[in-house]
């Protein structure tokens, strides 16, 4: 009988296994990607073609979000796109519903993890947090010498400890409360990345400490996504081989041209399946709220078995 589509939707117990008992040791680091927000906030592409109408972008690349601020900042300044993202869309912003079992901020903000990463500007981690009566820290990476001094837990020598009960947020592209700090240009991106690659010092000792020693669970990011992809590599190539744990990512199911056969998609996930697999990394195969909902299933059934 020929494969289906849905036979490699799920991950297998062994992984869920290993995934819950890193969670329990606080081994486990989430990765929040834009569309772990998505339904409150719209997605780049979202944004990047709403731009690209009103300000009439001329390339055809309009659901590019990097590209198409890039655009706009060459017709004003490099401010621009910024302040306009900020004033549009993350002013008096909204909150998600923490109430619902699949919100992915609530459900992650439920598991005793001491360190949340995130490519995003929102609040929403950090609100997660605190509306699970944690007391979170929320730090950013001061990529460019434009983002002003703030105070951090992480400053000087500070010998501060990440736990559960004082979990940091960091945000490696930035948040919404200092626009100097966005990455959102493609000149932000490669500016971030020649940082990245060539200070070994610009992550906190803790941040790297973790990122090297626990599984990374990647959620609301695309393959297609390449600062994912580049990000994630530079993780990986920069942990020894004894060392590494697996580490799992949300993705939905690749779409294809609506004239291809089906198994034309089958295909694809096939062979992005085991892309993923040569670097380590487990694929759940769905969105953001069918995995959460999954995850906190069987993280209450994983506390009952082992309490």
């Amino acid at each position: 009988m020929p494969a289906k589509l849905e036979d490699q939707d799920k991950l297998e117990d062994r992984d869920w296994d290993a995934l819950l008992r890193r969670i329990r040791s606080g081994k486990c680091t989430p990765f929040l990607g834009a569309g772990a927000g998505y339904g409150v906030l719209p997605l780049g592409s979202e944004i990047a073609k709403e731009w690209a109408r009103e300000f009439e972008y001329p390339l055809e690349d309009d659901e590019n979000l990097a590209r198409v601020a890039t655009y706009l900042a060459v017709q004003n300044d490099a401010m621009y796109p910024k302040e306009l993202l900020l004033d549009n869309w993350f002013r008096n912003i909204k909150l998600p519903d923490y109430t619902k079992p699949y919100e992915p901020h609530a459900t992650l903000a439920s598991l005793p993890l001491p360190l949340y990463i995130t490519t995003n500007y929102d609040p929403f981690m950090t609100e997660a947090l605190k509306a699970a009566g944690r007391k979170p820290h929320r730090e950013l990476c001061k990529w460019n010498n434009s983002i002003p001094d703030q105070r951090s837990v992480f400053g000087g020598d500070s010998a501060f400890e990440l736990t559960p009960e004082e979990p940091v947020v960091y945000h490696l592209h930035g948040h919404d409360e200092i626009v100097e700090s966005l990455v959102l240009t493609e000149d932000d991106y490669l500016d971030f990345l020649v940082r990245v690659s060539k200070d070994s010092d610009l992550l906190p000792h803790q941040i790297r400490r973790s990122l090297s020693t626990t599984s990374l669970l990647f959620v609301g990011y695309s393959l297609g996504d390449w600062s994912f992809r580049v990000l994630f590599r530079g993780v990986i190539n920069s942990v020894e081989q004894s060392q590494k744990r697996i580490s799992l990512t949300v993705q939905l199911p690749p779409k294809t041209d609506e004239n291809k056969e089906p198994s034309t998609e089958l295909e694809t996930q096939t062979y992005l399946s085991k892309y993923f697999d040569q670097i380590d990394v487990r694929v759940y195969w769905g969105t953001a709220q069918d995995f959460m909902t999954e995850l906190r299933a069987r993280w209450e059934a994983f506390q009952k078995a082992n309490a």
